[in-house]
């Protein structure tokens, strides 16, 4: 156990990091799946909240999900209904905010 504590292998706070920033970028996942996800692999409450505030203050959220919303949704209408619907559900699902989905889903909108 000391050997795997001196490589630093039992460290939640550098897991935790390492595990955010791997999701957010990899997968694009928003804030709110990230801290279940890690919460799940038992990380404190706390960290995990420090972690993903951390994490989401350097990246640009709304950024990121609109990337993610463009590679699943390429070429499609998001102004219909339906499409809209299934966008916000999957952004959803992705751990985004409703504030991020609505504004990012209201911009497209207007765009078209």
């Amino acid at each position: 156990m000391e050997k795997l504590r001196s490589l630093n292998y039992l460290n939640d706070e550098t897991f935790a990091r390492n595990w955010a920033r791997s999701r957010a970028q990899s997968r694009g996942y928003g804030p709110n799946r990230i801290e279940q996800e890690l919460r799940a692999k038992g990380i404190a409450p706390t960290l995990l909240r420090e972690v993903v505030r951390e994490l989401f203050n350097d990246m640009d959220e709304a950024g990121n999900a609109q990337r993610v919303l463009a590679k699943k949704f390429k070429g499609q209408n998001l102004s219909e209904p339906k499409a809209r619907t299934r966008a916000a559900a999957f952004l959803q699902r992705r751990g985004y905010s409703s504030k991020v989905i609505f504004d990012l889903l209201r911009y497209s909108i207007e765009e078209d």
